[in-house]
């Protein structure tokens, strides 16, 4: 399968905290990307992984980097011309754990679409239908450039696909929850508030 690693973001949020991006956070002696490369190798002998970023010190071993054609809105980061079938899009910022990996890997070509992540994040997307997602994502992207919408992110790509309300994070169908380990590291304080955990 075709694993999209989206490592493409501003990082405004971050802000540079500790003298490097949040997608080289090191954890066990690897950084996210290389930890996620290897995961995705180890339970996928097929596993093809590129990973979209502009930042040539991303390049990381077992992935291709990809440089996005479009990268203006949040939403972009799930790289339109990269949408296909059988593959799943993954966060570059995110520590997955063992299983959550295995629960990806296992729940593929199950459903048209599976979102995956905890009550308040979305870790991965699962894509056997690519027309669908890429419907999907482009009704968004367009009602929120018309200003229909506050928002553009994966949280509203699957409440358009799961028939949700857009302004809200609700978990409905088609919805995959993973352990509490598997987390994503938006600001320095989601970074040392999950330190103060492993202690």
């Amino acid at each position: 399968m075709k694993y999209v690693i989206m490592a493409d973001g501003k990082g405004s949020r971050w802000n540079n905290y500790m003298g490097h991006g949040k997608h080289e956070i090191c954890f066990e002696g690897e950084t996210l990307l290389e930890r996620t490369a290897r995961l995705l190798h180890e339970f996928d002998d097929s596993a093809e992984v590129i990973i979209t970023s502009h930042n040539e010190a991303l390049a990381v071993k077992g992935a291709v980097r990809y440089e996005p054609k479009n990268n203006v809105l949040e939403i972009d980061r799930f790289t339109a011309e990269l949408i296909s079938d059988d593959m799943c899009f993954l966060y570059g910022d995110v520590l997955y754990s063992v299983e959550a990996i295995k629960a990806i890997i296992s729940e593929h070509g199950k459903r048209p679409l599976l979102f995956i992540g905890s009550q308040t994040s979305i870790c991965a997307v699962l894509v056997r239908d690519g027309g669908l997602f890429k419907d999907c994502y482009e009704k968004i992207r367009t009602m929120f450039l018309n200003g229909e919408i506050s928002e553009c992110k994966g949280w509203q790509v699957y409440h358009i696909y799961a028939g949700l309300p857009l302004e809200t994070r609700e978990i409905g169908a088609d919805y995959l929850v993973v352990d509490s380990f598997t987390r994503d590291f938006n600001t320095p304080e989601d970074y040392t508030e999950f330190l103060s955990t492993r202690q």
